[in-house]
C-alpha cells in the first residue's frame, strides 16, 4: 500500500493527539466515516489524489463533506493538507482505527453473507464474537451474493462458514465419492 509507512506516523500522531484531548472514540468514529466516503466515493479519492486540485479547495471539500467531526480531525486535515499528504487521508484513517482497535483490544469480526446485515443479526453476531475472543468486537459485513446464503464470520485466525454455497460444494462432493464407491462395487 503506498505511503503506509506515512501513514503510520501519521495515525500515531492522531491518536495520540486525540488521547491527550479524551476524544479518541470520537476521532475513531470520524475515522472511520472518513474511510467508508473515501472508498465509496470515486471522485473523491481522484479529488484529494490530484495535483492540479489545490490545497485549499481540497481542505474545503473535506470540511464540507466531513462538517461534523472533531477538532482533531479538522486538524489532521490541515497537517495532511499543509504537507502535501491528503492522498493518504485514507490510508491514515484506517490505520488510525486498526491503532485503536489494538489499543483498546478490540478484534474485528468480518462477515460475509449474501445480502447486508440487519441489526438484530448484527448484534447477535457481535455476542458471538465477544463470547469467542473474550474481547470486543467490530463488524465489517461484506456483501457477496456468491455465498447464495448463510454467512462466513471470521476473527483473526479463526473461520466459521455457514454459507450456503459450502454446503452445497461438500454435498457435491459427497455425490462424487458415493458414486466413485458404488462404481468400484
Amino acid at each position: 500500500m503506498k505511503g503506509t509507512r506515512v501513514s503510520q506516523r501519521y495515525a500515531n500522531a492522531i491518536l495520540d493527539l486525540a488521547k491527550d484531548q479524551n476524544a479518541a472514540d470520537v476521532v475513531n468514529g470520524d475515522m472511520q466515516k472518513i474511510f467508508k466516503t473515501i472508498i465509496g466515493s470515486e471522485d473523491l479519492q481522484d479529488a484529494l489524489s490530484s495535483p492540479v486540485i489545490k490545497g485549499g479547495i481540497k481542505k474545503n471539500v473535506l470540511k464540507e463533506i466531513f462538517s461534523d467531526v472533531h477538532a482533531v480531525t479538522l486538524g489532521a486535515f490541515d497537517i495532511l493538507i499543509e504537507n502535501n499528504r491528503i492522498a493518504i487521508l485514507k490510508a491514515v484513517a484506517q490505520k488510525y482505527t486498526l491503532l485503536y482497535n489494538e489499543m483498546n483490544h478490540i478484534q474485528v469480526a468480518t462477515v460475509t453473507t449474501a445480502i447486508p446485515l440487519d441489526t438484530a443479526l448484527e448484534e447477535k453476531i457481535l455476542n458471538k464474537a465477544k463470547e469467542l475472543t473474550g474481547s470486543g468486537a467490530t463488524i465489517d459485513n461484506i456483501v457477496d451474493p456468491s455465498i447464495i446464503g448463510g454467512f462466513i464470520l471470521r476473527i483473526g485466525d479463526l473461520q466459521y462458514n455457514a454459507s450456503v454455497a459450502k454446503n452445497l460444494s461438500n454435498l457435491k462432493r459427497e455425490f462424487k465419492n458415493n458414486t466413485y464407491i458404488s462404481k468400484l462395487n
